[in-house]
């Protein structure tokens, strides 16, 4: 784990923050309060390589590791422009069709990932299950001409109103022992027959959408089926620690840009005859959160780190990266918005802009207390809890 950035690493970060300040926060949430999907910015990542750094260079990425994305993650963070489907269709579906996918698959659908044109949606969440991926419900049942026929429901899934492609999460079977079914991955069309969907109004002000899905029925042909069936499971804990990985930088980047404004606002701001940033009841809160943000980025290094080298511990850290990310995240918005006083709630300041999207992290997409749970057990060798 190298801690020094490369020459590379270095001009990557630059660029991509250009484009992003280039745009802006102002931009980016006029984006959310018009109905926006912040494309513009997204096409210009992506005709420039941005999007597909982390993605085999036969099929039009960039070759590079996970790390290489997550840079490209905390700096459009870091300028107030979170670039949310970096997390559900690069890392994610990106990384499960590289590494789960047929040759077909990856012809078909990584050079459109990798340059941005075909989004995709990650469908897991259920209404019943939680984060019990064991009680998923929705089915698939082969039929006659060798394709699937898929039934259940879906909830909290990000972007649809934008994907053309959705990565669903399906039972295909029960477990011998009875505790719980086989899944499998069956890539579905966004505008699947007999796939309704239901948007749910959500306080995070970010573009894409959060939407309740009904399949009644949706047919998806053999060929739509990653990894084999009732091999999704394995798959998708391998996919899901991009998710979580990105969705920690994603974070990261929000507290960066909430310390920038706190810093900039403390220099500047005279009440008592010297900067509020010389007390040190204003300057000792933000230099913790920026200790504890440090730290956390460490830690997503790490994850990277073992991610890319396929080493089985990158689970156990990528959670904790979450973890960190989404305690460190939040701190250092809420002492941004401590610093800015009554300024710190009111929109043209735009920290409250980013604190339902950083707060989230301790919710989805698992839980700070299955974080723990899974610590407790795997780390520290504890019975069980549930």
């Amino acid at each position: 784990m190298d801690l020094f950035p490369s020459d590379e690493e270095r001009a990557l970060r630059e660029t991509v923050s250009q484009i992003a300040h280039g745009f802006g926060h102002t931009w980016y949430m006029d984006q959310v309060r018009n109905g926006g999907g912040a494309r513009e910015m997204w096409d210009v990542l992506g005709a420039q390589g941005f999007l597909g750094v982390c993605l085999p260079e036969e099929y039009g990425g960039g070759g590079q590791s996970l790390h290489a994305l997550v840079a490209v993650m905390e700096e459009t963070a870091a300028a107030g422009c979170p670039m949310v489907p970096l997390v559900f269709s690069q890392a994610i579906c990106g990384q499960l069709i590289t590494r789960f996918g047929t040759e077909q698959h990856k012809k078909d659908w990584i050079p459109g990932i990798a340059s941005g044109a075909l989004r995709f949606s990650f469908a897991i969440t259920e209404p019943d299950a939680g984060t019990n991926s064991h009680k998923i419900s929705t089915h698939a049942v082969k039929s006659a001409d060798g394709g699937w026929v898929l039934s259940g429901t879906k909830t909290f899934i990000s972007g649809v109103e934008d994907a053309d492609k959705i990565v669903v999460v399906a039972r295909t079977g029960d477990r011998p022992d009875g505790r719980g079914g086989l899944l499998s991955l069956f890539i579905v069309d966004a505008d699947a027959v007999g796939m309704e969907r239901q948007l749910i109004p959500m306080a995070v002000d970010v573009p894409e959408k959060q939407w309740t899905l009904f399949f009644d029925d949706v047919r998806v042909s053999g060929d739509r089926l990653i990894g084999g069936e009732n091999n999704g499971l394995r798959a998708v804990f391998e996919g899901l620690n991009p998710e979580r990985i990105l969705g920690a930088t994603q974070t990261i980047g929000l507290g960066r840009f909430a310390l920038d404004k706190a810093v900039r606002y403390a220099t500047e701001r005279n009440v008592w005859g010297v900067p509020i940033g010389a007390h040190q009841g204003v300057s000792h809160p933000l230099a913790a959160a920026k200790v504890e943000l440090e730290a956390a980025k460490l830690l997503v290094q790490k994850a990277c780190a073992l991610y890319d080298a396929a080493d089985p511990r990158a689970g156990e850290v990528a959670n904790m990266a979450k973890y960190a990310a989404g305690e460190a995240g939040t701190h250092c918005i809420d002492q941004a918005i401590q610093v800015h006083g009554g300024n710190g709630l009111t929109l043209e300041y735009g920290l409250t802009d980013v604190w339902w999207l950083a707060r989230l992290i301790k919710i989805a997409p698992v839980s700070h207390q299955m974080v723990l749970n899974f610590v407790a057990e795997h780390s520290l060798g504890l019975p069980k809890s549930y």
